[in-house]
């Protein structure tokens, strides 16, 4: 299907993050990262109607020597955001690394709120906050990067259990339900209990407990003959916690001729007995970010053959496909809170900017066999009709 959609330039600011607060209005990080490039790192908030035109509302430009805003979320009721921009060298020699970032995003203006470190890092690590995800209703926040990730209480970002570190594997995605944590890892999902509300209530005897592990799932089995698949995304869907959706990008074999694809599929999950229901390949090359909209319909993703695409959150179907959106691969990817819009990003020094119809979706799989039945109902109405006045004689009746 057809559906509008522009390219915005945005010079000297490749980026890497963004996060709806409004339904018309959104924040982008993005910048030169640490290395001295002279281009700045910033939060921008934008303003939005429809495709063709962004205007450029306030900007907050973050101090000498810190990193780009790599990863963003945008809490569910607040107009307050949470970012993962590390520290530069020089404060980190006074101190621990100040990575995970709360901002409020009022009357226009992006204001720095307070701080959490999550990261202890050397002047010398190059890890950073790539998993910034809210909860449903936005009381807990996990903030996770390359093999360890907390999961903090909001707004007060204390640690509501001891930090989670993998021995194999990275971190690259996370998802919340009501009552457990999804962290997508390479090598497998790993599912969390999260503390019930009557848990214990020195802050104290929280942060000193592991999150119970429930689960650990196993890469599935994709199509064809790739060594393997890593997890790259995971998302709950917002209204039926019983289904889950993954990405995966494959491991091509080695070979001595050209190089395979790396590969990329869309699953999607039972979790009452973590089956897999929905299987479709989504790319030739590695997917780079995912989504799903706030209604649930539809899955959005950014590949890195450059392209953007939409898919039908129930059957999978590809609904829209954007060509070429980017000139390089998408760093990220959002749907609009009332699902109308969708926003892509990337190092390139622009965004996307797509309108979202209304009915996108709406001629679905299911809605085609109820169009088949019907038809199908008619024809024999008609067919019994012919019989009873004679017109029609089936064999042997004479």
């Amino acid at each position: 299907m057809r559906t509008k959609h522009t390219a915005h330039p945005l010079p000297s600011f490749p980026v890497y993050s963004c996060a709806f607060v409004s339904p018309t209005d959104f924040v982008l990080g993005g910048g030169g990262g640490q290395s001295k490039t002279g281009i700045k790192n910033k939060l921008r908030l934008y303003h939005v109607e429809g495709d063709a035109k962004v205007e450029l509302v306030d900007e907050l430009e973050l101090a000498s020597g810190e990193d780009a805003p790599m990863s963003m979320a945008s809490h569910p009721s607040k107009e307050e955001i949470v970012g993962g921009i590390n520290s530069s060298e020089d404060a980190l020699k006074d101190g621990p690394n100040q990575n995970c970032r709360v901002f409020h995003v009022k009357e226009k203006k992006i204001s720095f709120a307070k701080a959490k470190s999550t990261l202890a890092l050397s002047g010398v690590d190059d890890d950073y906050q790539r998993v910034t995800v809210f909860s449903p209703n936005g009381s807990l926040l996990a903030a996770g990067g390359t093999r360890d990730l907390s999961v903090l209480d909001y707004p007060s970002l204390s640690p509501i259990a001891a930090p989670i570190h993998l021995d194999k594997g990275e971190i690259y995605d996370a998802a919340f339900s009501s009552k457990t944590l999804v962290i997508a890892t390479t090598v497998n999902l790993l599912v969390y209990a999260l503390p019930s509300e009557d848990g214990p209530s020195e802050k104290g005897q929280q942060q000193q407990q592991q999150l119970e592990l429930l689960q650990t799932i196993d890469r599935p089995t994709l199509p064809g003959k790739d060594a393997g698949s890593s997890y790259r995304g995971v998302r709950f869907h917002p209204a039926d916690e019983k289904t889950l959706y993954t990405v995966s990008n494959t491991v091509p074999p080695r070979t001595r001729t050209k190089s395979s694809p790396r590969r990329a599929f869309v699953c999607k999950w039972n979790t009452d007995t973590w089956k897999v229901t929905k299987t479709r390949q989504v790319s030739d090359r590695g997917v780079t970010c995912f989504d799903i909209s706030p209604d649930g319909k539809l899955l959005a993703f950014g590949s890195s053959d450059l392209n953007v695409g939409v898919l039908d959150s129930q059957t999978l179907a590809p609904l829209l496909t954007i060509l070429k959106a980017h000139e390089f691969p998408p760093t990220t990817i959002r749907f609009s809170p009332s699902s109308d819009m969708l926003i892509s990003g990337s190092a390139d020094n622009t965004v996307r900017v797509a309108t979202i119809p209304p009915n996108l979706g709406a001629t679905s799989w299911g809605s085609w066999i109820l169009f088949i039945v019907a038809l199908l109902v008619v024809l024999f109405a008609i067919l019994a009709q012919q019989m009873s006045q004679g017109s029609i004689v089936l064999p042997g009746s004479a």
